[in-house]
């Protein structure tokens, strides 16, 4: 099956963004500076994409609850403003705006664990154009 995202789609992660225990599919779109949501039945078929906007040239996406609200957030790599955004979600399908932090040089990858076990999710960001 395929189902419609935004331009040059790069990135592709899974999580429940609704709270509906169906789950849902959020992709990276590289060319347009966005992620498309595409809320799950719960039978294999997806929602019309929602777009939320990110930085210049996103490459990669991970899920976690970064605020400790128990709602699933998203991180993204905005490449080519060499920083990462966050979108806090709402829990309902929809996100707040991002909120950036600065990397090194072209971030084009990212992942989300618990590193230090402090029971806290940590980002960590590859960035491609200064080999860290």
């Amino acid at each position: 099956m395929m189902f419609s995202t935004g331009f040059y789609p790069q990135s592709v992660a899974v999580g429940d963004f609704n709270n509906d225990t169906n789950l849902d599919l959020i992709v990276i779109n590289g060319f347009n500076g966005s992620v498309s949501l595409l809320l799950g039945y719960g039978n294999g078929l997806f929602d019309n994409q929602i777009i939320f906007f990110t930085g210049s040239y996103s490459q990669s996406v991970a899920v976690g609850d970064f605020n400790k609200d128990t709602r699933l957030d998203i991180v993204v790599t905005n490449t080519n403003e060499n920083n990462i955004g966050i979108l806090l979600g709402y829990g309902n399908g929809s996100f707040k705006d991002q909120i950036t932090f600065s990397t090194g040089y072209h971030p084009n990858s990212i992942v989300v664990g618990d590193f230090n076990n402090d029971n806290q999710l940590n980002i960590v960001v590859a960035n491609e154009d200064d080999y860290t």
